[in-house]
């Protein structure tokens, strides 16, 4: 890639079609389309119809335009300006006063974005297509030309596909879970860039082999993200892409969308470090952390290797459920049943006399780990954060304790959660019902600053940091309402709403304790400001055509996307749910070289019921060394 260059040069094709010319690409715009295709490589080529669409509450945006091929979308016009060469496309509808899309063709990149006037609540934003009112009866949507044979897409989903074919869909936000259609939430959110191939998607799931990519990146200060998702979205060798605002942004006047960044690239890995330096500066600068801000260096203990008793809690759940099982043959409890049934009985299982016995064990076999992770479920109540007393009769000289030992412990923190909330914080269905606590409420962050003060401070429970889970609980729903509706802009929403909670949780936590660790899996660059450890998540099982993807190989690919997205950030290696005994041990040898190892299992494993033997824990003592040994100056 050339990197230093001129500015592009504005010229005319000989059907007067606009043609810019850069370094590393070629931007044509004609009356209805725009193509880049890099310079480098002829193969390199997206195409973008030049339509966008900004949908209201009480109104679809709908462009009117000639019928396709009668004439240019919208009125054009192209200028030289101080940062590369502007196109803009008028595009009339009944949805705003004004309607411009905006092409400007840096010397490195092309940006696209989209331009309101009037008044309205956001729904939808689309670019590179929309819905139409077209002559000779040509109405409907139009989407942009699929030139492209592959999408590289940074969430890890599944089926398991990090390139997948430009004919099916992808997701990048903060909302998914474990349900069909949902499975995009492991990273929430993830880098929010999508990058193009003219390739097809190759034969293994986890591969993102280097070549010609067009990078399409999203741009914007982090507050002004107010949408869930995005999604690109083929339909019939049609593409376009979509940002859902749910009615929860509101234009007063003007408003622009974020901006789509388009250029060319070497590699996804180019791509993804792009987004980053695109968007530094775009996240509040960190809290310091002891002598100085976190990117000049992190405590040692955050780099010790970390014991998480959620695997463990699932396990012995399973073995009381096919014991039941096994007593009553009129249970039912089998197959993926019984995986269901066991993560939901693993929250009863985060006692006290579990985590000590674990733990017994683990240092019988020298295994001591650093980092102690308290799992769902301690609480009483998951928003409020109670102590649930019953499983931890002295949570706090629990702590102490292990303190004395040189150890710290870090509190499972469960996002979204209204539990023990009061609902006049909490988002709210139309009937009242609380769906998540509110951070566009000052009531509810003064709330969690006070809950996080109370956990760690050296005065409350002394605790030392967070795993934060469950971000991709995001609330979600045009109805929904929250306090934020009411201010002129609209509410907190979408990937805004979930940075506004991090940071408060994360500079209480920081307040209270200079060296607290908050241990999240939002990997998109304007989240490092909340985010001193990235999480790898929870391992999926299998790809496209059904086969099982390893272990490794996922969770290897994972840590080069955090790599490439937050470099410099410590990496917890996460080892849940694993399918069997061997895999376990396939990753338990490849932990300490991707990053901070997390041991899960202790007795048995929860999918497959196979005992760990001591040679198992043996394994574990001796990567741990080896890690130790890496690590050391």
């Amino acid at each position: 890639m050339i990197t230093s260059h001129p500015g592009p040069r504005l010229g005319r094709g000989d059907d007067e079609s606009i043609v810019v010319t850069a370094p590393a690409y070629v931007l044509t715009v004609d009356g209805s389309r725009a193509v880049l295709q890099a310079h480098d490589d002829d193969a390199a080529r997206l195409e973008l119809t030049l339509l966008a669409a900004v949908s209201r509450r009480d109104l679809p945006d709908e462009s009117l335009v000639p019928a396709p091929g009668a004439g240019p979308i919208g009125v054009h016009t192209a200028r030289q300006e101080r940062d590369g060469i502007v196109v803009e496309v008028e595009l009339p509808t009944a949805a705003w006063r004004r309607k411009t899309l905006h092409i400007e063709a840096r010397a490195d990149a092309v940006h696209l974005w989209v331009e309101v006037e009037g008044e309205g609540w956001i729904t939808d934003v689309v670019l590179g297509g929309g819905a139409v009112l077209g002559g000779n009866g040509s109405c409907g949507e139009l989407r942009s030309p699929i030139a492209h044979a592959g999408v590289f897409v940074p969430a890890a989903s599944e089926p398991v596909a990090v390139v997948r074919p430009a004919s099916t869909g992808a997701v990048l936000g903060v909302l998914g879970d474990a349900l069909p259609g949902r499975l995009h939430g492991v990273f929430s959110p993830p880098p929010l860039a999508f990058a193009f191939s003219p390739s097809p998607a190759p034969a293994s799931a986890t591969e993102a082999p280097d070549g010609a990519w067009i990078g399409a990146a999203i741009l914007g200060p982090v507050d002004e993200l107010t949408f869930t998702r995005a999604l690109y979205e083929p339909l019939d060798g049609g593409w376009w892409l979509r940002l859902t605002y749910e009615g929860h942004t509101r234009v007063t006047g003007s408003w622009r969308s974020p901006v789509l960044r388009l250029h060319p690239a070497g590699s996804v890995w180019e791509v993804l470090e792009d987004l980053r330096s695109s968007t530094r500066g775009t996240t509040a600068t960190p809290v310091a952390l002891g002598e100085g801000p976190i990117q000049h260096g992190v405590p040692a203990w955050w780099l010790s290797p970390i014991f998480c008793g959620w695997g463990s809690q699932c396990a012995e759940a399973a073995r009381l459920v096919t014991g039941a099982a096994a007593s009553s043959a009129s249970s039912g409890v089998v197959g993926d049943d019984l995986a269901v049934t066991t993560v939901r009985g693993a929250p009863d299982l985060a006692r006290q006399d579990r985590y000590d016995a674990w733990l017994d064990r683990l240092g019988a076999a020298g295994i001591v780990p650093g980092t102690i992770v308290l799992d769902d479920r301690w609480q009483a109540e998951y928003g409020a954060c109670t102590v649930d007393a019953e499983k931890w009769p002295d949570l706090r000289g629990w702590i102490r304790a292990r303190h004395a030992r040189g150890q710290r412990v870090l509190l499972w923190f469960k996002a979204w959660d209204p539990g023990g909330i009061p609902a006049r914080e909490c988002v709210l269905a139309p009937d009242g019902t609380p769906v998540s606590v509110d951070p566009s409420n000052p009531h509810y962050l003064a709330r969690l600053e006070r809950i996080v003060t109370e956990l760690l401070s050296p005065e409350g429970l002394d605790a030392d940091g967070f795993k934060v889970d469950f971000t991709q609980r995001a609330p979600s729903g045009t109805s929904l309402r929250s306090a934020g509706d009411a201010r002129p802009g609209g509410g907190v929403w979408g990937m805004a709403a979930l940075h506004e909670m991090l940071r408060t949780l994360h500079d209480a936590a920081r307040r209270a304790k200079p060296d607290a660790l908050v241990v999240t899996h939002a990997l998109d660059p304007r989240f490092a400001d909340v985010t001193d450890m990235v999480r790898l998540n929870d391992v999926l099982e299998r790809d496209v055509a059904g086969a099982v993807v390893p272990v490794v190989d996922q969770l290897r690919f994972r840590a080069r996307v955090a790599q490439a997205a937050l470099p410099g950030q410590p990496i917890n290696t996460d080892q849940w749910p694993m399918p069997n005994l061997t895999q376990w041990r396939s990753y338990v040898a490849e932990q300490w070289q991707i990053g901070v190892p997390a041991l899960y299992y202790v007795e048995s494993m929860d999918r497959s019921d196979e005992v760990l033997e001591e040679a198992d824990l043996a394994l574990v003592a001796d990567t741990w060394r080896r890690y130790g040994e890496r690590k050391a100056p």
